[in-house]
């Protein structure tokens, strides 16, 4: 009867972790949703749309591929320590299909495509996205995790990550600083000087730091089931969920330090990368290190993330919108490093995986000499190599094919737009207006809705006041110019040229007589589009008011719908308020008075 029991308890007990690995894989499945928002926040909000879509087909598009071809290769017989065997046993032995299994590796697999949406944000073709992303599930990442996972040499010779670092973080970001270096940065992102060497780097910030913060949120507690559900005892699960505590928070503390010390005020948005940061870190070690490891790679990861985007941003010049390859290339490095320095004995299961050879040997901060710190470094080397000239090939051949990067004016537009028909992911689908912060330096070399000859430009029939001069030229007159947010620099910079002192800048929603160019939304039409504008309002009376139309109207002309208005009224009076001067008087003044 003893023996019966004995036997009951350990059918349950499997059952239960069975229960708990689905469970851990749904989590996983749930951090999609996570890494939707945190890029979705920490983009403009012209490009959300995109982004939610691109979060999608992430997983839609990586799943018919591992259908077909990535599951196989990942959990195929070992073919020569490389590849697993090809088969289509889903379909063949379905009575016999390793269900779980499959599920499991699939949202690991999901995972490493989404990392590189966020650093190619807001400048990539969707199609593009669609072709690379399969790539990445069908081929890159099953054919590297079955080295580590699946049988493969790294496994053989002791090479340990228990829940990605290396196979996914690592992976993901390596293919996210490829591919953000081959298509360039945003418009605007870095301000060139004449000879084409980049002196000003320009901060673009996140439209909607809420939605950000739910997705670390998310991301946070989907980590308990993607560092936890291959867990296989109660005592391995607590030190796992321990350590995946501990390292994140320790980050986020350490990088709130040393941004508070470094810039004057903890900066928000760097310590929710700092969260994410820590994650990574501990994924490859959360099995095998203790409290103490937990926390020094907790403080190294906090660091590792301020590095890593300053380095990005001011020595390589990459354009990453989100963070993606400071938070996953180089914590992901790290973290699986870590395994060689901090793996001990102590942590739970350890002396399972020493007695198997599943893993080469104990960190060197714990006794274990140099061997698995080596195999740890081998194997980053082999898994680097192999994810670099393989997603550089793939882009390259989407360059050259399909092409890599949208449209200039699709760019300046919003990819919500241009890619999906889309005005807005807001409220009642109406544009949201954003800053187009720190395009000054670019958009005046893009050529994103070139003029036509007045010749064949729309037809209009141009009225001249009987004194030849569309304006009043004595007094004072207020000049209020509706144009395009694409040409608000060259506009600002015609203004200044004729020495404009003043001018008010109001981003607005408008239409003209062609009602926005009325689109359709599931097949309905819209009465009327509000399209983004802005508006430019300048109060003069020295410089004459057909000087500022003629200015502002070459600046701005390209014969094409929706170039934009010109208003002039009178102005009755002024007043300065800093010196109570009056009338044209209070127009002039220093360089400090803007109104």
């Amino acid at each position: 009867m003893t023996d019966e029991i004995k036997t009951a308890i350990d059918a349950v007990s499997s059952q239960t972790w069975s229960v708990w690995f689905l469970i851990g894989a749904a989590l996983v499945f749930w951090m999609q949703a996570g890494f939707a928002m945190v890029e979705t926040g920490f983009t403009r909000a012209k490009n959300a749309g995109n982004i939610i879509m691109k979060n999608l087909m992430d997983f839609c598009i990586g799943t018919v591929v591992f259908i077909i071809i990535g599951a196989s290769l990942l959990l195929g017989e070992d073919l020569l320590g490389f590849i697993g065997k090809p088969g289509f046993d889903i379909f063949t032995a379905y009575s016999d299909f390793n269900f779980s299994s499959f599920v499991f590796n699939l949202v690991f697999c999901a995972t490493t495509a989404t990392i590189v949406s966020g650093a190619m944000a807001e400048r990539t073709k969707f199609l593009s996205y669609c072709v690379y992303s399969a790539v990445i599930s069908a081929l890159i990442y099953p054919i590297e995790a079955h080295w580590i996972w699946g049988g493969g040499w790294l496994s053989q010779i002791g090479f340990h990550d228990f829940a990605g670092s290396c196979a996914i973080h690592m992976v993901g970001g390596i293919a996210a600083l490829v591919g953000a270096a081959i298509l360039g940065p945003r418009i605007g992102k870095f301000t060139k000087d004449k000879n084409g060497k980049i002196i000003k780097v320009n901060a673009f910030p996140g439209h909607n730091l809420t939605i950000g913060a739910l997705g670390v949120f998310i991301l946070w507690l989907g980590w308990y089931g993607f560092n936890g559900a291959a867990a296989t005892s109660v005592e391995q699960l607590g030190s796992i969920f321990l350590t995946t505590t501990i390292s994140p928070a320790i980050a986020t503390v350490t990088c709130m330090i040393f941004t508070w010390i470094k810039y004057g005020k903890p900066d928000v948005s760097m310590c929710l990368n700092a969260s994410l940061a820590g994650l990574v870190a501990i994924t490859a070690p959360c099995d095998v290190t203790d409290a103490l490891g937990a926390i020094i790679i907790g403080i190294v990861a906090g660091l590792l993330v301020v590095f890593g985007v300053w380095l990005l941003d001011y020595k390589l010049h990459v354009d990453d919108p989100v963070g993606a390859v400071a938070v996953h290339c180089m914590n992901g490095i790290w973290g699986t490093i870590a395994v060689g320095l901090f793996a001990t004995e102590s942590a739970p299961g350890v002396k399972d995986l020493l007695a198997s050879g599943s893993m080469a040997g104990t960190g060197l901060f714990y006794g274990g000499g140099f061997k698995l710190l080596g195999i740890q470094c081998v194997g980053i080397l082999s898994v680097a190599v192999w994810v670099a000239v393989t997603i550089t090939i793939t882009f390259y051949v989407i360059k050259a094919t399909i092409g890599l990067r949208a449209t200039a004016e699709e760019e300046i537009t919003g990819l919500d737009a241009a890619e999906h028909g889309l005005q807005s992911a807001y409220a009642d689908f109406m544009p949201m207006v954003g800053s187009g912060g720190g395009m000054a330096s670019q958009i005046n070399t893009v050529d994103h809705d070139a003029a036509v000859p007045a010749a064949a430009a729309v037809p209009v029939q141009v009225v001249q006041h009987k004194d030849g001069t569309m304006g009043v030229e004595s007094g004072m007159s207020k000049v209020s110019i509706l144009c395009k947010q694409g040409k608000f620099e060259e506009l600002k910079s015609a203004l200044n040229d004729i020495d404009v002192t003043g001018i008010t800048v109001t981003q607005v929603l408008g239409c003209g007589t062609q009602k926005g160019n009325t689109s359709k939304y599931r097949g309905i039409e819209l009465d009327m589009v509000l399209l983004p504008k802005i508006k430019v309002e300048v109060v003069v009376g020295k410089v004459p008011v057909s000087k500022v139309i003629e200015a502002a109207t070459k600046a701005l002309y390209t014969g094409h719908i929706g170039d934009g208005k010109i208003f002039v009224y009178h102005v009755e009076n002024a007043v300065k308020v800093r010196t109570g001067e009056y009338g044209i008087e209070a127009l002039q003044g220093s360089a400090e008075d803007y109104f």
